[in-house]
């Protein structure tokens, strides 16, 4: 069973950055980001492939939100910049055990692992 273990939530104000962190504590695959507000769904932020070369962002976050992965230390890592108050959430990264039929994944279902989440908190 792999751990995840995430670090850099924080409360910022608005136009502010963070860098989220992810440690593994073991041999990944894909991973991805997703956070989840008072009130709302859970929602996909960003995926990286295994290899780092392929990531997926939702449409909300793109170009201010940065996806990259270290697999040496067995760490992926989120850069958000520009933050605005609606991004606003737990955030929780999320890993696969295994290849599977895409190099990015969008859904929660298709990750085996789950940290317990970082909050992040814009002010306006």
């Amino acid at each position: 069973q792999v751990q995840l273990v995430e670090s850099g939530g924080g409360l910022v104000q608005a136009g502010d950055s963070l860098r989220l962190s992810c440690a593994a504590s073991g041999r990944t695959f894909s991973m991805g980001w997703f956070r989840q507000a008072p009130g709302k769904e859970r929602e996909v932020v960003a995926a990286i492939s295994w290899g780092g070369g392929n990531s997926f962002y939702a449409d909300s976050v793109k170009g201010r939100f940065t996806i990259s992965r270290d697999s040496a230390k067995n760490t992926v890592y989120l850069q958000m910049n520009s933050l605005k108050p609606e991004d606003t959430a737990v955030y929780k990264c999320a890993a696969r055990k295994s290849v599977g039929y895409s190099v990015t994944y969008r859904r929660a279902l298709d990750y085996d692992y789950w940290g317990q989440g970082t909050q992040v908190t814009v002010s306006a």
